[in-house]
């Protein structure tokens, strides 16, 4: 158990707080203790965006846990008074959705409550918080004073989980699993173990993965006609292996849903098949949520791809539409390191001195950076030095760099890889075998 952190933070020692409180506070069930993989500034503020989508358009009755899940990322920022309003409306929701059991389900937020009063050296307040845990503890019959091994728990911190990244569906599936060991009718449940299956394909990319997922998916779009978030999940499960039922599926979630993520995702089904169609959804959705900077950055992502087959004078048009919506999506969040990258490889073209400009003062964000941002940095800053400055030794030494700083197989890492065995294969042709194998050994590669 740990008090979950970032790193520039705010955040208090628990030298300066009585010990027995922080054992208290370390037993809680809640977003302070669970160990989320929030990792920077960056991360916090997207998900801050997606969770307020969730809470305004969420299918089930999970609204509180995405409101506890939103003051757990307030706090990560320093912005206490928002995290206790959303406590606030955490509670208020809990109690419209779950009338009947509300004392099982408000055991996590009481405990971000306590949590929070904590960073604000509000001991009173946290004691308060701590009795009200302790005592639904007790009326539970739980052997622990300040936790509760009950479905409710478990399937609020696999919600949370997913809240804050597909990444976490391996983890958010056994939490699920573990809920319905306990309340193995919960169609609520059954969906978050779909989903978290759903979520878990989305890393692996396993077949096996996949065929589970769309299997778990399936039951529930046969359950819950009208969840388009199913649908959606079902739709993107099946794109290749029944390449009609997922158009199907997804043309009636673009026909059917207000939600502005579902579009998001809708429109790269659309973008396998018609640039336009995706480009219309994503307006679409960008009307809805104009504010939401994945929107822009995937529109701008659609443009790029229009760019690679354009003729010669519908360019200028399209690179500017391009850069637009770039531009909008480092509006929305100026924090945002993907959209950044994308506007400075664009600017590439047109305008080298203020690309390079853009990749020095994201270099320099490298230390508090994540992993992935990390090789996302190195691997645009790589490309602009081999091909836009014909500087191929420096380009090497930023592959390296990023290949390096993490070996979870995300696309960046792939794609660092790719780069260093193509500088690999040039060396080799130019009989520079030194510097090839030195690149091999990197790779981890040793007879070529």
């Amino acid at each position: 158990m740990r008090d979950s952190g970032v790193r520039g933070f705010h955040s208090i020692s628990r030298e300066t707080s009585p010990k027995p409180l922080w054992q208290k506070l370390q037993a809680l069930q809640c977003h302070f203790t669970w160990d989320f993989e929030v990792v920077d500034k960056v991360d916090a503020e997207h998900n801050l965006q997606t969770v307020a989508l969730k809470v305004e358009h969420t299918e089930y009755r999970n609204r509180g846990i995405y409101l506890a899940t939103k003051a757990y990322l307030y706090h990560l920022q320093g912005r206490y008074k928002e995290a206790l309003a959303s406590l606030q409306e955490a509670e208020e929701a809990l109690k419209r959705d779950h009338p009947t059991n509300f004392s099982r389900q408000v055991l996590v937020t009481y405990g971000n409550y306590a949590w929070v009063y904590y960073h604000l050296v509000n001991y009173e307040m946290v004691e308060l918080y701590l009795g009200r845990v302790h005592q639904i503890c007790q009326s539970l019959s739980s052997s622990e004073p300040y936790s509760a091994q009950i479905p409710e728990v478990h399937a609020q911190k696999g919600w949370s989980l997913l809240a804050v990244g597909l990444r976490n569906g391996e983890e958010a599936q056994k939490c699920f699993q573990m809920a319905l060991r306990g309340d193995a009718s919960s169609r609520e449940f059954q969906a978050g173990l779909a989903i978290s299956a759903f979520a878990r394909w989305t890393r692996s990319w396993s077949d096996d993965d996949r065929k589970e997922a769309a299997r778990l998916m399936g039951d529930v779009v046969h359950r819950e006609p009208s969840d388009m978030e199913a649908k959606m999940c079902l739709g993107s499960l099946l794109k290749f292996a029944d390449p009609d039922r997922s158009q199907a599926l997804t043309a009636e979630v673009a026909q059917n849903s207000l939600n502005p993520d579902l579009l998001r995702r809708a429109h790269l089904i659309y973008s396998l098949h018609s640039l336009p169609r995706a480009i219309g959804l994503l307006q679409q959705a960008i009307a809805l949520a104009p504010d939401y900077h994945l929107l822009h950055y995937d529109l701008g992502k659609c443009y790029k791809k229009q760019l690679e087959g354009a003729a010669p004078e519908e360019r200028e048009e399209i690179l500017a539409a391009a850069l637009e919506s770039f531009q909008k999506a480092v509006e929305a969040d100026p924090l945002s390191i993907f959209s950044r990258l994308e506007l400075a490889q664009l600017y590439g073209e047109q305008a080298p001195l203020r690309a390079e400009e853009m990749y020095q003062n994201l270099l320099e964000e490298l230390p508090t950076a994540s992993k992935r941002c990390q090789q996302a940095i190195y691997l645009h800053w790589g490309d602009f030095l081999l091909h836009r400055k014909g500087l191929e030794r420096q380009a090497l030494e930023a592959y390296k760099a990023g290949f390096v700083a993490s070996d979870a197989p995300v696309f960046e890492w792939k794609q660092l890889r790719k780069r260093l065995m193509n500088l690999a294969r040039v060396f080799k042709e130019d009989s520079q075998m030194d510097e090839a194998e030195a690149i091999y050994q990197v790779l981890g590669l040793s007879q070529h």
